[in-house]
């Protein structure tokens, strides 16, 4: 590997779209999130510094590990799921048609790294040898199996209509042929939003960390350090799967010139955020067993409804 070669994929594992961009993304969208939630109840909401301020205020303090617990993945699940949410990014296209790195077959390796974040959870709370975690850990896993195969097909569909299996090759396909994407809006969008719901964790699918039944559900046990790479991981996987639905549902404007393609990202990710946040400002929290009976008997039939409507467009277009 040359020298520019090698200053490039370090550029873009430390600095952007890696772990610095993902962190200073995280935090906004945190903040952004928190703000749009807290005014949709009327109330002000946090200042712009308080996610910051909440990580460096937990980063700072000492971590307790609970008896009984497995110390070895106790500490290392929160790192994996930091490592795992990080590394997804690289296959995502951000600032044009093109990501960092591309091969064919990535969508199904960013799908793969995003069900760690989710795994590396239950791993915590269930190593935590807590009630209120192992609790938290069975919730977790359980709306796992609920969430994840809708929010599958609803982001496979435009691949299969587009005829490959690599995001960048999607947002080239789709440059070339922009009505295009509008077959997978009515249908695929919110089904991905809804099932994002649940695979963050926000109201109403917040069940596995409900502080009115199980106080923290799989973080109960965990602090200082530990507890920020977690709640890291989650602020990044939110910017991560919000990039991911923008540049499957929403892949218009990637043929513009950088600066246009990157305030249009912003903008993307923006309406996903405030779609998040509106969905659980209207919401109440579900049982675990309407959460898996709704995505089961609703979306999913939804999802497979979108996936076959690409499949007889990929056929007829």
């Amino acid at each position: 590997m040359d020298p520019w070669s090698l200053f490039r994929s370090i550029f873009y594992i430390l600095v952007f779209p890696g772990l610095l961009f993902l962190a200073v993304a995280g935090l906004a969208v945190e903040f952004a999130d928190r703000r749009l939630y807290a005014r949709f109840q009327n109330r002000q909401g946090p200042p712009w510094f308080q996610p910051l301020a909440d990580f460096v205020k937990l980063v700072a303090k000492e971590d307790l590990f609970p008896d009984g617990a497995d110390l070895w993945m106790f500490k290392t699940v929160p790192i994996v799921a930091l490592t795992a949410a990080t590394v997804s990014i690289f296959y995502i296209p951000i600032w044009g048609p093109h990501a960092a790195f591309q091969f064919d077959g990535d969508l199904v390796v960013v799908l793969y790294l995003l069900t760690l974040p989710t795994l590396c959870f239950f791993l915590g709370g269930w190593y935590s040898t807590s009630l209120y975690a192992t609790m938290g850990a069975v919730r977790t896993l359980t709306q796992l199996f609920a969430y994840e195969v809708p929010l599958f097909i609803a982001i496979l569909s435009p691949a299969v209509l587009a005829g490959t299996w690599s995001l960048s090759s999607m947002a080239v396909f789709y440059q070339a042929h922009p009505y295009h994407a509008f077959a997978n809006l009515f249908l695929g969008l919110p089904v991905a939003l809804v099932a994002l719901l649940g695979k963050l964790e926000k109201v109403p699918f917040d069940i596995p960390d409900a502080e009115t039944e199980i106080v923290g559900g799989v973080f109960t046990e965990y602090s200082g350090k530990l507890l920020a790479f977690f709640r890291m991981s989650i602020d990044i996987e939110a910017v991560v799967v919000s990039s991911l639905l923008a540049a499957v549902f929403l892949p218009w404007g990637m043929d513009l010139p950088v600066a246009a393609v990157l305030a249009l990202y912003v903008v993307k990710v923006g309406f996903v955020v405030f779609m998040l946040a509106l969905a659980r400002s209207v919401f109440a929290r579900l049982r675990i067993e309407q959460m898996v009976e709704f995505c089961w008997k609703w979306i999913a039939p939804a999802a497979l409804l979108q996936l076959l409507v690409s499949i007889v467009l990929s056929g007829v277009l």
